[in-house]
């Protein structure tokens, strides 16, 4: 499978100076052809006003020349003309029509090419306007219905009928309305070519302004030493930007704790790597004085090589665990679980110390089910082994002869997870001292076997990786009678308990 691209890194300036400006230059044209909507709305105004006029005064001397007795035909056309001439004379600009049309809609006056209007006389009242063409030109008409003389004794004669009407219209080219048109939107969109650059150029320097105090904290960030891992100061930082410095305060705090914590652990393993590897240096030095000096005692030159053979497994010892200590605190580790058998893991590992514990005289025992599905884990197997190692190490190495130790193991059931137990018939652990074992070289001041005071914490950050939970305690309490006899109570021993999470635990039924 091909790794994904890279992906390029953002610029959160460009980002946010896209988002502003895109909406403004998408809003733009809509604001132009709203502008361009309002303003010829504006110009048609006063010219619709005085159409209007014009329409309802050539109605009134059409009337009035119609209702002059003796008149024929021909006089009234051109007496209507002659009275309509000072309403609809042309300019340089636009060209003007009127039309007179008698009850039965034969022409009186005018231009026959006006057509008449799509509604009915009487359908509506008063002057109405409406757009049309003459010759292919666009033109503005203004119309108006007027009752005949006499139309007032007809609609008597013959009721429900609607009583004739003359028509009266007059149109005009669009010339003026859209050089007042133009000249409007001009006044209104001239000035948007100057403020939209300006409106530009305020976002770029205002936006620019506003993230300079992150470019700021860029530079205190960047101007730090390596080792400063102390916390930003949140006093100067803007109220947006405060969360990111207080997780990065966070952080640091973080890194500062486990950068003191490898420093103490380093510190405390070299000085625990110095007894071993000091008692090896003496042991070569008095087994080489031996040889020099000809004194080449077999038994002196053999206690030395035993001394350092021991102080060599000692060396060793504190190597492997502190190389476990790393693979336990090491987040990776989660990524490589595998299905573990808790009981098949703790069998091998019991089978393992058999030998060291025959040495010691210790009864070691494993008690728990066969490997199956109720002990099976979702762990990583190398570090689920050196916990079940550590623990029974830790009580071999504290249980005096003669005693036991005890490994065992319970199957998950209902909602619980797998348990694993260690317990022996040592000393046991005081109550004030069970939290401080399982800190890194940490030993109890009366301890009196060897070790490098690992392998408890080993332990914790196994059990930690695996989301168990760890707890100590005594491995028997003793009886009243025991308490009031007088011989002293037998020893409580310690028990070591990890629970493992039911998450960690794959189903029953998993085969």
């Amino acid at each position: 499978m091909g790794m994904a691209p890279a992906r390029e890194p953002r610029s959160l300036f460009g980002e946010i100076l896209d988002w502003m400006l895109a909406p403004l230059l998408l809003l733009w044209p809509m604001s132009l052809g709203l502008t361009w909507m309002v303003a010829q709305g504006i110009a048609d105004k006063p010219f619709d006003r005085a159409l209007a006029n014009e329409v309802r005064a050539l109605a009134q001397q059409a009337a009035a020349t119609a209702a002059a007795p003796g008149l024929t035909t021909a006089q009234r056309r051109a007496d209507i003309d002659r009275l309509a001439a000072p309403l609809t004379r042309q300019d340089d600009e636009d060209l003007s029509w009127y039309q007179v049309r008698g009850a039965g809609g034969e022409l009186l006056a005018g231009a026959a090419a006006l057509g008449p209007p799509a509604e009915e006389p009487g359908a509506a009242a008063g002057v109405q306007l409406r757009n049309g063409t003459i010759d292919g030109e666009p033109v503005r008409v203004a119309w108006l219905w007027l009752p005949e003389p006499g139309a007032a004794a007809d609609a008597a004669a013959a009721p429900g009928s609607p009583p004739p009407r003359a028509l009266v219209q007059v149109a005009e080219t669009l010339g003026k309305r859209s050089r007042l048109a133009t000249e409007i939107i001009k006044g209104l969109i001239l000035p948007q070519f100057a403020i939209l650059p300006l409106a530009v150029l305020l976002v770029w320097f205002a936006l620019a302004r506003g993230i300079r105090p992150l470019a700021e904290l860029q530079q205190r960030i960047r101007r730090r030493e390596s080792t400063d891992l102390s916390a930003i100061a949140e006093g100067d930082v803007p109220e947006e930007v405060a969360p990111l410095v207080r997780a990065i305060n966070d952080l640091l705090r973080r890194l500062d704790e486990g950068t003191a914590a490898q420093r103490h652990f380093l510190a405390d393993a070299a000085h625990q790597l110095k007894t071993p590897l000091a008692g090896l240096r003496m042991q070569a030095e008095l087994a080489a004085r031996a040889l020099d000096g000809g004194r080449s005692d077999p038994a002196a030159v053999r206690h030395a090589l035993r001394q350092i053979a021991h102080s060599t497994q000692r060396a060793s010892h504190m190597v492997n665990q502190l190389l476990a200590m790393a693979r336990a605190e090491d987040a990776g580790q989660a990524l490589r679980r595998q299905t573990v058998d808790l009981a098949a893991l703790t069998r091998d590992v019991v089978r393992d110390f058999v030998p060291q514990a025959l040495a010691r005289r210790i009864d070691l025992g494993y008690d728990g089910p066969e490997p199956s599905p109720a002990t099976r884990l979702q762990a990583e197997p190398v570090l689920l082994g050196e916990l079940v190692r550590n623990l029974l190490d830790n009580a071999l190495q504290y249980t005096p002869a003669g005693g036991t130790v005890t490994a065992r193991v319970r199957a998950a059931t209902g909602g619980e997870g797998a348990l694993l137990q260690v317990e022996d018939s040592g000393p046991g652990i005081p109550s004030a001292e069970r939290e401080a074992v399982f800190r890194p070289f940490y030993r109890l001041p009366d301890a009196a076997a060897e070790g490098s005071g690992l392998g408890l914490a080993i332990v914790r950050e196994v059990a930690e990786r695996h989301g168990a939970t760890l707890s100590l305690d005594d491995a028997r309490a003793p009886t009243p009678q025991a308490l009031s006899g007088p011989a002293p109570p037998a020893s409580p021993g310690a028990r070591f308990s990890v629970r493992f999470a039911p998450a960690a635990t794959p189903s029953l039924t998993t085969a």
